[in-house]
């Protein structure tokens, strides 16, 4: 592990200095929490190669007509040898336009989606935000805290202790009452990631959480983002709002068509990718 964060150490500096970004070991923020090496990830997707071959009814009944199989399946390679460090301490922006692998990237950290090719190391469970407090719609939001702490490993004591400050936090007020499925999309959003920040993750991945929700809903996020680093968590932020990125993380990659295309300080980076 140790010969493979040093060997990775250089292979992330060498490709920061080539994109004009600051080598990440001048600031040793941590112990490495994510190591990504090498990391590919394919989705193998049926139909719709063409306007011929895409799949409506006039298209399903000529290839019945004509004996002919379903549409030939495609490889979209979605990220492509991605490979970088992150650390204890480390809030790590993660921007580019859509289709560049933001999220697939995220889901891959979690385990959600197995790599191709290469290795993805993790210190701990990552919490991908949505993921871990898997809320029902059919249940109050009352409820929803509570089974969404414990499926995060909180003990009963520990969600009495953090429940009013989640109901706080989220901003839903008396609709905690209510049943999910009468919440807008922004409440069950702010819901999530009050749940998701009740607890200290060493890994906490954050899909566009932020960019719900009034102002001051968006400052209490990044305040409480600010606060996990400082508890030595580790967290991913994915987010079109660059005002965001720039304002909550200390380093930002910039992924363009599945590759890093820069990795290092928000304010170079931001600079290049808005050029």
């Amino acid at each position: 592990m140790a010969e493979l964060t040093k060997e990775l150490s250089q292979m992330a500096n060498e490709q920061a200095t080539q994109a004009g970004a600051v080598p990440q070991d001048a600031a040793e923020p941590g112990a490495p929490t994510v190591i990504v090496d090498d990391l590919h990830i394919i989705y193998r997707v049926f139909g719709a190669a063409s306007e011929a071959e895409k799949g409506n009814a006039a298209n399903a009944l000529m290839r019945i007509v004509r004996r002919q199989g379903r549409p030939q399946m495609k490889e979209v390679h979605a990220v492509k040898g991605v490979s970088f460090i992150a650390r204890h301490g480390d809030a790590i922006g993660i921007i580019g336009r859509n289709g560049s692998g933001k999220s697939t990237l995220l889901r891959a950290i979690a385990g959600l989606l197995p790599p191709h090719k290469g290795s993805v190391y993790t210190d701990g469970q990552p919490s991908l935000l949505g993921v871990n407090a898997a809320l029902m719609k059919e249940l109050t939001g009352e409820r929803n805290i509570v089974l969404g702490c414990y499926a995060m490993g909180m003990t009963p004591a520990q969600v009495r202790e953090r429940y009013d400050e989640i109901v706080e936090f989220s901003g839903i007020g008396e609709f905690v009452q209510f049943p999910m499925s009468t919440y807008s999309s922004g409440m069950g959003a702010r819901l999530r990631f009050a749940i998701a920040s009740a607890k200290t993750h060493n890994v906490l991945l954050i899909d566009e959480a932020l960019a719900t929700g009034d102002r001051d809903f968006k400052r209490k996020s990044q305040e409480r983002i600010h606060q996990m680093r400082e508890e030595a968590g580790t967290v991913f932020l994915v987010a079109h709002n660059l005002d965001v990125i720039e304002e909550t993380c200390n380093r930002v990659i910039w992924l363009h068509k599945g590759q890093i295309k820069m990795d290092g300080d928000p304010t170079a980076v931001l600079a290049a990718y808005n050029a």
